[in-house]
């Protein structure tokens, strides 16, 4: 081959990795299309019963708390460009609303929260524990997660179980369709129901007033005593939980369904880290990537960050302007339709362990996982990589 072939060959080269290489940065574009704007609130099914919770029994200032998840969001989506979402922390959420603990004592544990898990990424400690995740645990926490979601979603349907039919054969319907995303219309139905189940709704909705207002600076209420209070009561009962649903699991699905968008489990953990070290400063309850969440965004629609971008950029809007009113606000989503919700999004993570193979040790492992990821993340983890690890080694046989 002649120099002039070779610097033909090598330039026809060049120009195809371009062009390849142009093709993905325009894959990982977020987009704000219908199907992002129907995913944007596939989420909401858990987010509404914690902050409504969050803000009636704890007390939190709805502004702070909307305001911070807000932004959360928007980071995330931009940074990401993945559905990977912003959810509050179970395990802490139930805890406080459980206990009725002063809001200080919250901020305090988040702080710590943020602390444990930006060391834990930065440092690299994630990384050992991390690789312990075979894929029959992996699989196991995002089945009994999903399940654990599926079963809420039919309790909460069975507050208006006619309501709830209703929307199940609709989302059915229209689950797939991509000119009427099928979260318009359960949006829809859910307003209609919301107000001929409650006439009275309607006078409520006409007292909501805009009255723009900024978040309080919350760090000088924040005593040691409510920092060794929360970390105590509400950061340490977490971690496992996080660890399972928030690195592992999610980590596992996002690589899965775009892998042309990885994340690590270093990376989630300092995002983790970041987000529940800022979120108290200005009145945010602690926070984390939880799995279930974006299997609720995809089920619904969302394929880029667009979609986190567009609920965070409503959250920061009703803080800023609706955050005396968000109660009321959040009453024309009925308990039935948000389980709906649920029950989709619980669906689409469990379904991801059909790639789980033909082995009957595998499929054991996965199975005994699931049962404790119903009861507890954390005891599911450390189960299954004890249980896998000794049926790997010969040391125990089904």
């Amino acid at each position: 081959m002649s120099p002039d072939d070779q610097a033909k060959e090598l330039a026809l080269e060049t120009e195809e990795l371009t062009h390849t290489k142009s093709v993905r940065l325009q894959k990982t574009k977020n987009a704000y299309n219908k199907m992002e704007w129907a995913g944007a609130f596939g989420d909401i099914g858990t987010l509404i019963p914690f902050v409504v919770a969050y803000i009636t029994i704890v007390k939190i200032e709805p502004l702070g708390l909307l305001f911070m998840f807000g932004i959360c969001l928007l980071a995330a989506g931009f940074y990401y460009r993945t559905p990977l979402p912003v959810q509050p922390m179970k395990a802490i959420g139930a805890a406080a609303i459980a206990g009725g603990i002063s809001p200080a004592a919250l901020f305090g544990s988040g702080i710590t929260t943020g602390i444990f898990w930006f060391f834990a990424g930065a440092t690299g400690a994630i990384r050992p524990i991390a690789k312990l995740a075979t894929k029959p645990v992996v699989r196991g926490i995002m089945l009994g997660l999903g399940l654990s979601f599926m079963v809420d979603g039919v309790n909460r349907m069975k507050t208006t179980p006619v309501l709830a039919g209703i929307a199940l054969v609709v989302t059915y319907l229209l689950l797939t369709n991509p000119k009427i995303p099928a979260m318009f219309m359960l949006l829809v139905i859910g307003v209609v129901s919301a107000v001929i189940m409650n006439p009275q709704l309607i006078s409520e909705l006409a007292k909501i007033h805009i009255g723009f207002k900024l978040p309080v600076f919350s760090l000088p209420m924040i005593t040691w005593n409510d920092i060794i209070v929360g970390t105590l009561l509400f950061t340490l009962p977490q971690i496992p939980l996080t660890l399972g649903n928030a690195v592992i699991a999610i980590v596992a699905e996002n690589n899965e369904l775009f892998p042309d968008r990885q994340v690590t489990e270093k990376k989630i953990a300092i995002s983790q880290g970041i987000m529940n070290l800022v979120s108290p400063l200005f009145g945010g309850i602690p926070m984390c990537h939880g799995a279930g969440g974006m299997a609720g965004h995809v089920r619904f629609g969302a394929r880029t960050g667009g979609a986190l971008v567009i609920l965070g950029g409503i959250l920061v809007f009703i803080a800023l302007f609706f955050s005396d009113s968000v109660a009321i606000i959040f009453k024309i989503f009925p308990n039935a339709i948000l389980g709906v919700i649920l029950f989709f999004a619980g669906s689409e993570l469990a379904i991801v362990v059909k790639d789980i193979g033909d082995k009957k040790v595998d499929f054991y492992v996965m199975l005994i996982v699931a049962a404790f990821a119903m009861w507890n993340m954390g005891v599911a983890f450390l189960v299954g990589v004890i249980l896998d690890n000794s049926l790997r080694r010969g040391w125990i046989k089904i």
